[in-house]
């Protein structure tokens, strides 16, 4: 990768998120102006580099990996990925046991970054994973991916209720899920309780 591909793939990220550069670095923590076009290269005209640092606070912020980042700075259009809503997510019949969405009339969006592993595309309503998922986001979902603790995760009850949660822990007397907005307390479910647990692999504002 040559300095221009790295650059090129942060402006690609922050478009990808319906963001400005500026708006990627404000959403990340940053200085606005960190990836301004000036900042780029040197008084002398030596090219600047972003921070490790700085692009895993990016890549944080949007919920991405540095995969989807590689995939985005070498120009790989991604794959297909059908797209369901919350609400349809929580009716009877559109999952089977494994979480896996059954039936083939659904809207398809494309990531980058996909490979040949199945996933689906939710979007996301409520607040609970906000900053870094807000109402409206795309999330990319693996149901075949490992869960572990600390994965961001989509989850469906028995009950039909489907959320976007961090999965906090899991053992077999309980499943506790938390919200990454501290205005929302942890829930604990009983494991019976939960059909599946499916782990988040990319998100698109």
């Amino acid at each position: 990768m040559q300095h221009r591909d790295i650059w090129r793939g942060i402006d690609q990220l922050a478009a990808h998120h319906g963001l400005s550069a500026s708006g990627l670095a404000r959403r990340a923590g940053l200085d606005a102006t960190a990836f301004n076009p000036s900042k780029r290269e040197g008084a002398d005209g030596r090219p600047r580099w972003p921070s490790t640092e700085s692009l895993a606070r990016v890549l944080e912020a949007v919920g991405s990996g540095f995969d989807d980042f590689a995939a985005l700075v070498e120009g790989r259009r991604g794959g297909l990925a059908p797209l369901i809503g919350f609400a349809q997510a929580g009716q009877d019949g559109f999952f089977d046991d494994a979480g896996f969405p059954v039936g083939g009339s659904w809207e398809e969006v494309r990531f980058p970054g996909l490979g040949d592993e199945p996933v689906y595309a939710l979007q996301i309503s409520g607040d609970s994973m906000e900053p870094a998922y807000r109402a409206g986001d795309r999330i990319i979902v693996a149901p075949g991916a490992e869960v572990k603790p600390g994965d961001r995760v989509v989850a469906k009850t028995t009950g039909g209720e489907v959320m976007a949660k961090v999965l906090a822990r899991r053992n077999t007397r309980s499943v506790e899920l938390a919200s990454l907005n501290p205005d929302y307390p942890v829930r604990s479910f009983k494991p019976n309780e939960i059909a599946w647990i499916a782990r988040i692999l990319w998100a698109s504002q």
